[in-house]
């Protein structure tokens, strides 16, 4: 099911909707987001997987505008969904497509635990890329058609600890994020998920918070800019 929703909606995403005009998402629309190239490697050394997407312009450089608010903050994000199940993850058992994403957001800062530009403060740091796992769900109430999947508060969802306090399938487990030149890569630790291989793929997207409108999901994908296999088919290779 995590494989066919994935590609039935990646499908919908790349061919795009003529009728949606999204003036905002048209400004993020840089060759920083535009994938050259995608790859993931085991180093053995560090038990560790370290996930890489090399883009065509600086990757990183391209981020949202300040909103000033959180109802409509844009997201942006380097994303790698994977043939992971939500439980290998810390999430309870629920369908979808469970994704490493990479994302910056100036109007808010949803992880709690870390400092990601090291000024000793924990609640300023929103814009400076960070790490997310989320599990996305079909979704047509936007133009992506995908969105984090949400619950009610009497679901008694099961979340890791490092949630950051929203009702969505999120966590901010502080993974390690790098920057350079035309790449963007992140590591995570063997020993953070419960499964010793899984596949991935890659996409740039950008995503908008909603707190007002009760038909909007909470966190929707309304542009995607670049696919890279479309088809969850990539594996990682390892390092010797």
């Amino acid at each position: 099911m995590t494989k066919t929703l994935f590609t039935s909606s990646l499908l919908a995403l790349v061919l795009g909707n003529p009728a949606f005009s999204c003036e905002k998402c048209s400004n993020y629309e840089t060759p920083d987001m535009k994938i050259q190239k995608t790859e993931a490697q085991f180093l053995p050394l560090i038990n560790s997987f370290v996930l890489d997407i090399q883009v065509e312009g600086k990757a990183g450089e391209t981020y949202p505008l300040k909103r000033g608010q959180l109802d409509g903050a844009p997201v942006l994000g380097y994303v790698f969904p994977t043939s992971l199940k939500s439980t290998d993850v810390g999430f309870g058992k629920v369908d979808g497509i469970v994704a490493l994403a990479i994302t910056s957001h100036p109007d808010f800062d949803d992880t709690a635990l870390w400092d990601e530009n090291g000024d000793g403060a924990y609640d300023n740091d929103g814009k400076v890329w960070h790490t997310h796992w989320v599990v996305l769900t079909a979704d047509e109430r936007v133009p992506g058609k995908l969105s984090v999947l949400q619950f009610k508060p009497e679901d008694k969802a099961v979340l890791p600890p490092t949630n950051p306090g929203m009702p969505m399938y999120m966590d901010s487990p502080g993974y390690t994020v790098v920057q350079d030149n035309n790449r963007i890569r992140v590591v995570l630790p063997a020993d953070r998920i419960r499964a010793s291989a899984f596949n991935f793929d890659a996409v740039t997207a950008y995503m908008q918070v909603n707190t007002s409108n009760q038909e909007k999901p909470m966190l929707g994908v309304y542009k995607v800019y670049s696919v890279a296999s479309g088809d969850l088919s990539l594996p990682y290779s390892v390092k010797k």
